[in-house]
């Protein structure tokens, strides 16, 4: 008669650990695309509904077809103006 070892579950190995982290892993960047994917469609959504003739972004496009340059001098000096406050 010999004695018997109790019924107990063994630790996990190197393997069932690694698994179990790259599961884990795997299921956070899942969770980050799913939120990357969401506010990409929000800031498409943002900048189509901007893009509408008379929104803002409608008025800078036809104002920098007209006058290239000026509009490049005005974003030079406000990135200027940007830059020297800090």
């Amino acid at each position: 008669m010999g004695i018997e070892p109790p019924h107990s579950v063994p630790p996990p190995g190197v393997a069932e650990r690694a698994i179990d982290t790259a599961t884990d892993i795997s299921r956070k960047i899942q969770e980050v695309t799913d939120a990357l994917r969401l506010a990409v469609n929000r800031l498409r959504a943002t900048v189509d509904r901007a893009q509408r003739p008379g929104e803002p972004l409608a008025r800078l496009r036809a104002v920098t077809r007209e006058a290239p340059l000026t509009s490049l001098f005005v974003a030079f000096l406000l990135g200027m103006a940007l830059t020297r406050r800090r």
